[in-house]
């Protein structure tokens, strides 16, 4: 198919009357060329050469700014014409374009005036026909103005499957002109759409916004005024209903991660035990509720607790996912009767064939506190050691010379089980590094476990217990970090009182 040359030339366009002509004295001429002017009465038309005219007798779409001719910009090889020259005008920038469908461009109401709030002229571009409009419907194009009398073209009516009824047979009365308007909201969802009707047919207006158009006009009361004033509304009416849309589409998934999130924390399976639960649980990202660490507690039929806490290495969406994975899997693994070595074994396995990169690794701590309470089993895969206190015994850490290497670091790694003594009235605090690894003051110096060991034995000196003593050694460890703590934070607390 030829090269569209009316898109380089403004000259057609001043000879169907849908752009002012240039004068070289005083600017833009504010004069249309009447439908049927011979071209050569018309100056520019003169030079312009005759085997031009023949080189896209179909192609009739043109593009104009009311008030210049020359806004428009040349393609490469593209000749300007004597009538783009000596326009002062040419290089004025426009905030609007204008996309008028009509298929009879020599009758436009578009008159020469036509402005945007800032006294900018709207650029103009003319259609005869839904495959022309496709073709200037450009990222630029701002607004289209549609004439509702424009013949349905026929791949749309063989889309629907009607024959003879256009578009959307079940819509009634007067189909065939909705169907044009819904070919263009379907062609062009983001633009800025005015429908053009008879002063005498105000009810196809009113359907046409019902079905998706921002404003109706009246053909026979059109003028540049009312005209410019409602190619504004239309664009920022448009402009908000796509705000608003985004953000209700965004409401909704914030809302939908937040109950898959809040599905993914552990409800702890503690039924028949004596013993007492809190967690606290905050996601080093912005605006989240889930991050890379994990836990969980649940009680085997045998009467024995199993509590565990862990870390995926980084804290974004992927690593908690991954640590949703994990402890999943480790739920599954203790309920079917593992422990010890042989669990933490198989969860590596889990890790590795579920991370998206071989360098991804995780931390964990398991405890299985035996049925009578007074002792535990404890395994440590490159994680910090739990921190236990009592009456009369100030808060200490759990021994962690059998600390075993971080799941996914090293193939066919060992986890050996240490027994420890937990006594008959005790709390026992697992936790994950985000806890200790917070700054204390404005230096570079970082908490600790030593300095957590200290905070913890302070708050229980002062008769915090559960939930509070939890709430209040996070709350104080992010005021020694002077705010938010940059890793995720998870701590599990339990008690067993006699």
């Amino acid at each position: 198919m030829p090269v569209p040359v009316p898109r380089q030339r403004a000259i057609p366009a001043v000879e169907c009357g849908q752009a002012p002509a240039a004068s070289p004295d005083s600017g833009p001429s504010t004069e249309q060329a009447t439908p049927g002017t011979n071209p050569a009465e018309h100056p520019a038309a003169r030079r312009e050469h005759p085997a031009e005219k023949r080189e896209n007798p179909t192609d009739t779409s043109t593009e104009t700014s009311t008030g210049a001719l020359g806004d428009r910009t040349q393609e490469p090889g593209a000749s300007a014409g004597p009538a783009t020259r000596g326009t002062t005008s040419s290089t004025t920038p426009t905030n609007l374009t204008l996309l008028l469908i009509e298929d009879d461009p020599a009758g436009s109401p578009i008159v020469p005036d036509l402005l945007d709030q800032s006294g900018k002229p709207i650029r103009v571009r003319t259609a005869r026909n839904l495959t022309e409009a496709e073709r200037l419907l450009t990222d630029d194009v701002h607004c289209i103005l549609l004439d509702l009398a424009l013949s349905a073209p026929a791949p749309a009516a063989a889309r629907t499957g009607g024959e003879g009824g256009g578009a959307g047979e079940d819509d009634g009365e007067g189909s065939d002109e909705l169907a044009v308007l819904r070919h263009v909201l379907e062609l062009a969802p983001r633009h800025a759409v005015l429908a053009l009707t008879s002063s005498s047919d105000a009810e196809r207006g009113a359907e046409a916004v019902a079905v998706g158009a921002q404003d109706y006009l009246f053909r026979d009361e059109l003028d540049g005024r009312l005209l410019s004033r409602a190619i504004r509304y239309a664009v920022e009416r448009k402009r908000s209903d796509s705000a608003e849309r985004r953000l209700a589409e965004g409401r909704v998934r914030a809302q939908e991660n937040r109950r898959l999130e809040r599905g993914l924390l552990p409800t702890p399976l503690l039924a028949g035990s004596p013993l007492r639960f809190a967690a606290r649980y905050r996601p080093g990202r912005s605006r989240a509720l889930l991050g890379g660490d994990f836990y969980d507690v649940v009680r085997t039929p045998d009467g024995t607790v199993h509590a565990m806490i862990g870390d995926v290495c980084g804290h974004g969406p992927d690593e908690a996912a991954l640590g949703v994975e994990l402890r999943i899997a480790w739920r599954a693994l203790t309920l079917a009767g593992l422990c010890g070595d042989e669990l933490l074994g198989t969860l590596q396995q889990v890790l590795e064939h579920e991370r998206s990169d071989e360098e991804i690794f995780a931390t964990l701590c398991a405890v299985d506190i035996a049925p009578d309470g007074r002792s535990a089993g404890l395994c440590l895969a490159g994680h910090p050691s739990p921190l236990i206190a009592g009456p009369g015994a100030p808060a200490r850490l759990l021994p962690y010379d059998n600390n075993g290497p971080a799941l996914g670091l090293l193939p066919g790694g060992r986890w050996p089980r240490t027994q420890v003594e937990l006594g008959t009235e005790w709390s026992l605090m697992l936790y994950t590094d985000g806890l200790i690894e917070g700054h204390v003051g404005e230096g570079r110096e970082r908490l600790g476990q030593d300095g957590m060991v200290e905070l913890v034995r302070r708050q229980i000196a002062e008769g915090l217990e559960g939930e509070r003593l939890l709430r209040a050694t996070v709350n104080e460890v992010r005021e020694l970090n002077g705010g938010e703590l940059a890793d995720d934070v998870a701590v599990v607390l339990l008690d067993r009182i006699p």
